[in-house]
């Protein structure tokens, strides 16, 4: 049920020896980004070598735009069922609610093959796009707005540095969440080395209550991330025996 975001381990290689440890701890499923995906056939191989599945994956929004022919070829060959694109550089941000809104229109259309091919397609958020614009504006509301056709992946605590609520915006467009990202945040002044990110089930994020709200609202995978955690097998272990709780 629950999954593990690769980027999460991306100081820690080999790769090998990290899909390894993820068996071993439990987990079934990973989720894939970018910069893994340059073998994706040997990369199948070794899921399979560890009994783990990709349902999901992140993929940069150049590739899904530029090169939709050999991002379908990796989503097929790893076995996706979801992808989602999972950022925006801050310096190709829009100004106004208009340029959030034409970007979620982009977007739809971006992701019109993938769904044609038979995958969902959605956006995968940080917190810039909950902080309002000049007239009041939340970008992720207008990038819906735009994008009718969207998913989403919801980072949850992402939402929360945001400032917003994530509890409200579960119930205001739970009908699109298809994944979320199951992180935490450590209490204010703690964890400075790991960003002030901390193991699932050990910081100040509600995960009980907001892990029923996604559940009802019909989120399909739950995702394991941590931005940069010191030791990622303590990360791994601790956080999946506390969601395994909730």
């Amino acid at each position: 049920m629950f999954g593990y975001q690769l980027y999460s381990s991306r100081n820690f290689p080999p790769l090998a020896d990290t899909l390894a440890m993820l068996a071993k701890a439990g987990y079934t499923s990973v989720e894939g980004f970018g910069g893994l995906y340059d073998d994706a056939a040997g990369l199948a191989a070794m899921l399979k070598a560890n009994h783990l599945k990709m349902p999901t994956g992140h993929f940069g929004l150049h590739m899904l735009e530029h090169e939709v022919s050999h991002a379908l070829t990796v989503a097929t060959t790893l076995g996706m069922e979801r992808i989602y694109c999972p950022h925006l550089p801050h310096d190709e941000h829009p100004g106004d609610a208009a340029g959030w809104r034409a970007f979620g229109a982009r977007l739809d259309r971006i992701g019109q093959p993938y769904r044609d091919a038979g995958f969902g397609f959605g956006w995968h958020n940080h917190d810039f796009e909950f902080v309002a614009l000049p007239d009041g504006t939340i970008p992720q509301d207008a990038m819906f707005e735009g994008g009718p056709g969207l998913e989403w992946e919801m980072d949850v605590a992402w939402v929360i540095r945001g400032g917003a609520d994530p509890l409200k915006w579960i119930r205001k467009h739970g009908a699109r969440i298809t994944s979320a990202h199951v992180k935490d945040i450590a209490p204010a002044g703690q964890n400075k080395d790991e960003d002030g990110w901390c193991d699932v089930g050990h910081g100040t994020v509600d995960w009980k209550g907001l892990m029923a709200a996604l559940r009802a609202a019909g989120c399909k995978h739950f995702v394991m991330e941590h931005d940069n955690p010191a030791d990622h097998h303590r990360f791994a272990t601790r956080s999946l025996a506390s969601a395994k709780t909730y």
